[in-house]
């Protein structure tokens, strides 16, 4: 209980009781709240009132709240990297990119610098911790719902030594009552969405403040032109709501894309094109730190909350192939394929179909 936490308050709910928690424990526990992206044409509009919330949280609980800058790191590993991938015609997920490179990269480091034994967070996830070889396993959280080991599992061994997740035992109805039972300011606070950081922002409007449109044709798979699109960066394989109307009846999805040609390439719901069978992934990283044997059979999920889907892994020296035991809808480039076995997260990568 001598131990010094930094938690990190993002000013909602999750993190403020993750502290509250903390703080009942006995642990002796610092706030830190983290600049991390900002409007440049409205200074502190993206997170001053998030800071306030999480003062006002960080005084109910008689702690300290530190405020750190990283806008410049953010910039460098989140936001550079995310429109060099849709650029190039690829979806990337800046939640986990976040986590790896930002919450449990730079912060993390600047919490050893100060000190700090441990981070906490208010992420929805459990560590089974195995004393006799120090292994941390990254387990699913009690609220099936709320999961977020998806997310997560780009980390490692070194940072999960370090890590705290008090509300994996928890589910959000249950954190909610908790935050009315601190009587902490947050309590009724609605869930923030959107990019990490940025905020609800259309992913379309948010590209083209670096992305130049690039126009193209809108065909379908059986070759008929029947659009123009702006760019292959603003679509995403599965995406409906092209504004082309209905053709046959029926609305189109985007099932591919041709980057040699810029063509965008949609069809119906039932188009072959939306499904595969199988997947390569690169840049493969499994959290226990070891390459497990294959051919593995175990579970696999393509996206955050999506059912965990049956698979078996095989690997060489050139490649990573993951074959589905049930046809899967819109697999797509530069999203992540994390896999589990029960309940514990065994890491993931990079699908590149």
């Amino acid at each position: 209980m001598k131990d010094k936490i930094l938690v990190y308050m993002s000013g909602g709910v999750d993190s403020s009781v993750a502290a509250a928690l903390l703080v009942k424990a006995g642990y002796d526990v610092t706030g830190a709240f983290m600049i991390d992206y900002d409007d440049e044409t409205c200074p502190g509009s993206c997170w001053h009132g998030d800071y306030e919330d999480a003062l006002r949280v960080c005084a109910k609980l008689g702690i300290k709240l530190l405020r750190l800058d990283f806008q410049k790191e953010y910039k460098k590993h989140v936001l550079d990297y995310m429109y060099e991938e849709y650029e190039a015609g690829r979806t990337p997920n800046p939640d986990v990119l976040c986590n790896k490179f930002i919450k449990f990269g730079v912060w993390m480091d600047k919490a050893k610098e100060l000190g700090f034994d441990h981070v906490a967070t208010g992420h929805y996830a459990r560590l089974g911790r195995k004393w006799l070889n120090q292994r941390v396993d990254l387990l699913r959280s009690k609220d099936e719902n709320k999961d977020q080991t998806y997310f997560l599992h780009q980390l490692t061994q070194e940072k999960l030594q370090h890590v705290l997740f008090p509300l994996g035992k928890y589910t959000k109805p249950e954190v909610r009552k908790l935050a009315k039972k601190f009587d902490l300011p947050t309590a009724e606070k609605e869930e923030s969405m959107g990019i990490c950081f940025v905020g609800e922002v259309p992913m379309k409007d948010f590209l083209q403040k670096r992305i130049k449109p690039k126009k193209g044709k809108i065909i379908t798979s059986a070759g008929e032109v029947v659009g123009e699109h702006d760019g292959l960066a603003f679509y995403t394989i599965g995406e409906r709501g092209l504004g082309l109307g209905k053709g046959d009846g029926k609305p189109y999805f985007v099932v591919s894309k041709n980057l040699e040609k810029n063509e965008l390439i949609v069809g119906h719901e039932d188009d072959p094109l939306l499904y595969k069978k199988e997947i390569n992934v690169t840049e493969m990283h499994w959290i226990s730190g070891q390459t497990p044997r294959f051919p593995l059979k175990c579970k696999v999920r393509l996206r955050h909350r999506q059912t965990l889907e049956d698979c078996i892994i095989e690997s060489n020296s050139t490649e990573t192939i993951v074959h589905f035991f049930k046809i899967q809808r819109a697999p797509t480039p530069g999203q992540f394929a994390v896999f589990y076995f029960k309940k514990k997260c065994l890491g993931g990568g990079v699908i590149t179909i």
